[in-house]
C-alpha cells in the first residue's frame, strides 16, 4: 500500500511540476519580453525574440534529460569498455578480445540472432493477420482490445503468467502448468520446458510475441483502414478474390508501416532482458546479450569493463536499425 501511495504521489508531483513549468516559463518569458506595450516596434521585436526562445524552453528539460540519461551514459559505456574490472585502469581492447573468445558470449549472440529472426517476424505476421480479420467481424474491436491487453503488462508480469503455463511437476503429480497438463491428458510425460536447450529459447520468445502482437495489430490495423477504397473496388471489378486483394493490393500499400513495426520490435528484441532474467536467468543455454551484460556488470563483484563492452555491442547493433527507421519516417513525411 505504501508503494502504491508513493507511486501515486510521484505521478501527481510530476504532472504538477510539468504544468507549473509550462505556465511559469511562459509567464517569465512574457515578463522579460512584453508584447503589450505602447511602442509597437519594440513589441514586435519582443514577439520575435520570444518566438525564438519559447521552443527551447519546452525542449530544454527533454534535452537536459537526454544528455544526462542517454548521451552521458553512452560515452561512459564506451570509456568503461576499455577499462579494467574496477573501471580505473586502461586495458585497451582486452575486454573485446575476451568477448570474441568467450563461449557464453558467442551463445548469447546466437540466441539473440534466433530472437531477431523469430520474434519480429511472428509478431508482425500475427498482428497483420489479426488486423485484417478483425476488420471483417462485428466484434472486432472487442477482439482487438483483448489482444492488445498484454501490452499493459510488464515483461516480468508476463513472465510470471507464462511460468504457470510452463510449470513442471513430477510425473504422477497434479500438473498446474497448462502445457504439461495437456501433455499428460493425452498420455505424454511432463517436461521441464524452459530447461530444454535451444527449444527453451522459443518458449521464451512466445512470451514476447504474445505481448508485441497487440502493438503490431494496432498500427497495421490503422494502416489498413487508411488504404483508399477506390483501389480495392477497382481490384474487385477486375475479378480479384479476397486473398489476391490482401496480398497484391493491401500489403504493398502498407509496406512502410510493416517495415516500421518490424524494425521497432527488432530494436526491442536486441534489448530483451526481463523475460530471460525472470524465466531462466540465462541458464540452460538461454542467455542473451542484455542479461549477460547485467551479470557481468552487477553480479559476482561486478566487472565494469566487460559489462560495458557488451553494452557497446548491443548499442552498435541497435544504431543502424534506428537510423533506418528515422530515415524512413523522414521520407514518408516528405512524401506527404
Amino acid at each position: 500500500m505504501e508503494q502504491l501511495l508513493f507511486a501515486l504521489l510521484t505521478i501527481i508531483v510530476g504532472v504538477a511540476a510539468a504544468i507549473g513549468y509550462f505556465f511559469g516559463s511562459n509567464y517569465l518569458l512574457d515578463l522579460i519580453f512584453p508584447s503589450r506595450i505602447a511602442d509597437t516596434e519594440k513589441a514586435s521585436r519582443n514577439l520575435r525574440r520570444a518566438a525564438l526562445i519559447r521552443p527551447w524552453l519546452f525542449l530544454g528539460p527533454a534535452l537536459i534529460s537526454l544528455t544526462i540519461y542517454l548521451i552521458y551514459p553512452l560515452f561512459s559505456s564506451v570509456l568503461y569498455s576499455v577499462m579494467d574490472r574496477g573501471g580505473q585502469n586502461y586495458v585497451g581492447l582486452a575486454n573485446y578480445r575476451w568477448m570474441v573468445n568467450d563461449a557464453e558470449f558467442r551463445q548469447s549472440i546466437f540466441n539473440n540472432m534466433l530472437w531477431l529472426i523469430v520474434v519480429p517476424a511472428a509478431s508482425t505476421f500475427f498482428g497483420l493477420i489479426i488486423a485484417a480479420l478483425t476488420d471483417r467481424i462485428w466484434w472486432g474491436n472487442i477482439a482487438k482490445s483483448l489482444i492488445f491487453m498484454p501490452m499493459a503488462i510488464s515483461f516480468v508480469g508476463a513472465s510470471v503468467i507464462w511460468k504457470f503455463v510452463y510449470d513442471y511437476r513430477d510425473a504422477g503429480s497434479d500438473q498446474i502448468g497448462i502445457l504439461n497438463a495437456l501433455v499428460v491428458y493425452f498420455g505424454g510425460d511432463p517436461q521441464i520446458w524452459i530447461a530444454m536447450p535451444l527449444w527453451n529459447n522459443f518458449f521464451l520468445m512466445v512470451i514476447l510475441i504474445w505481448i508485441q502482437t497487440g502493438f503490431a495489430m494496432v498500427l497495421l490495423s490503422a494502416a489498413l483502414r487508411g488504404i483508399p477504397e477506390e483501389t480495392i473496388e477497382a481490384a474487385v471489378i477486375d475479378g480479384a478474390n479476397p486473398w489476391q486483394i490482401f496480398i497484391k493490393i493491401k500489403v504493398p500499400q502498407i509496406w512502410n508501416t510493416i517495415a516500421v513495426v518490424w524494425t521497432t520490435i527488432t530494436i526491442l528484441v536486441l534489448k530483451v532482458f526481463d523475460i530471460v532474467l525472470a524465466m531462466t536467468n540465462g541458464q540452460w543455454q538461454s542467455q542473451v546479450l542484455a542479461n549477460l551484460m547485467f551479470d557481468w556488470m552487477f553480479r559476482g563483484g561486478g566487472d565494469f569493463g566487460r559489462g560495458a563492452a557488451i553494452a557497446v555491442v548491443i548499442m552498435v547493433m541497435v544504431i543502424p536499425i534506428m537510423i533506418w527507421n528515422i530515415r524512413n519516417a523522414r521520407r514518408e513525411m516528405e512524401g506527404r
